[in-house]
């Protein structure tokens, strides 16, 4: 058994708010800059270059990638030996996201009722994802996520006669509706199977896996990179101003389902796709 006060919960997350607005994960680092010499659009390797400088000025001061910080989504995987000590474990995470937000000038963005939309001034509550697992310890992903290219993201409830053709189609409909909108070049995260919700969920934990590494069965790990080359064919380009680099990745997770249904999420992201690991 092992004990964790929600006293390092707070601070990790507070710090992981802050570094996930200020750096990105060093593949998606990799992704901007790599995209760069593979542009053939003068205007759209142009527009990479600026992202690539603001991407550099943003580590180097310690501030924010994009003026929207996101609404704080965190993964947490628990062990199930793990013991938790001190507040509850749900109140630990948006005291880590309130110092996080605060201490680190990061924008408050959620309000506390989608009809009233009054600001709750410390970026709380947060979007919390929990999984019991096997062993003793305690991963925590935050993935702050922005809503420009959040509202472009869609679910499709699919027939299964739809098939693999019909989960192409969704993904490809869903990026060209969104064009500019999403503040391409963007990364996709699909999920594909579960049910309503579930699908949703997968759909946005695809967005935190490293886009270098692709699914581990075969026939997904075909779909990704057949979508990809697609999307990048669109002609879309950074900032939605023509060019080949539309999309820097494109992640499918995938879980059972329902002998009636093929339920599909597509979950855009810019290409401010924010995420920190840490196992405590």
């Amino acid at each position: 058994m092992k004990t964790i006060h929600t006293d390092t919960i707070i601070r990790n997350i507070k710090e992981m708010c802050m570094e996930a607005n200020y750096r990105l994960s060093p593949d998606m680092e990799d992704a901007i800059r790599n995209s760069i010499s593979k542009e053939l659009s003068a205007i759209g390797k142009q527009i990479l270059e600026q992202l690539d400088e603001n991407m550099k000025i943003a580590r180097s001061d310690n501030i924010p990638i994009c003026q929207d910080t996101g609404m704080a989504v965190v993964f947490i995987e628990i062990g199930q030996d793990v013991h938790i000590e001190g507040i509850t474990l749900e109140d630990a995470v948006n005291e880590g996201i309130r110092q996080g937000y605060d201490e680190g000038y990061l924008r408050k963005s959620v309000v506390s009722d989608p009809i009233l939309r009054v600001n709750t001034k410390d970026n709380t509550p947060g979007i919390i994802h929990y999984e019991i697992v096997p062993g003793s310890s305690m991963v925590i992903t935050v993935a702050p996520k922005g809503f420009g290219s959040e509202n472009m993201s869609r679910i499709y409830m699919l027939k299964p006669s739809d098939g693999v053709e019909g989960v192409k189609k969704a993904v490809i409909e869903t990026v060209r509706l969104a064009g500019p909108n999403a503040c391409p070049p963007v990364v996709i995260g699909v999920g594909i199977g579960g049910n309503f919700e579930k699908c949703s969920i997968l759909a946005k934990k695809a967005l935190t896996r490293n886009i270098k590494e692709h699914s581990k069965l075969e026939h997904i790990r075909k779909l990704e990179l057949e979508l990809l080359e697609e999307i990048n064919n669109s002609g879309i380009g950074p900032g939605g101003l023509g060019g080949k680099i539309t999309a820097l990745g494109l992640n499918i997770e995938t879980y059972p389902t329902h002998i009636a249904g093929l339920p599909v999420a597509i979950n855009i992201c810019c290409h401010v796709n924010r995420h920190i690991t840490r196992s405590l």
